[in-house]
């Protein structure tokens, strides 16, 4: 399940670069590396995602303003509760093969 909430991720950054008038394609290819270069320094440094998303929020800038949009729509929530759904239905389906 989880590729496909990033797959999701990645559609809804590319359509926001759309949205704020960059080429679909140029938005794309900036979303799916910024997944990916993202991904990569959690793996490679072993640093929690809070601290890493708290060192590129400079105070009163962009990522943090962002950030803000995010979470007060429910981001984080919205995550949370797409994983707790897709463990209840595996279970249901667990339960129906048994």
């Amino acid at each position: 399940s989880g590729p496909a909430y990033v797959f999701e991720f990645i559609e809804a950054l590319a359509d926001g670069g759309v949205r704020s008038g960059l080429p679909r394609a140029v938005s794309l290819q900036l979303a799916a590396q910024t997944v990916k270069g993202a991904a990569e320094m959690v793996l490679k440094t072993g640093t929690h995602p809070g601290q890493l998303k708290d060192n590129v929020c400079s105070p009163g800038g962009t990522t943090i303003a962002g950030v803000e949009a995010l979470e007060s729509r429910g981001f984080r929530n919205a995550a949370i509760q797409a994983v707790m759904a897709s463990t209840k239905r595996s279970m249901q389906l667990g339960n129906l093969s048994e």
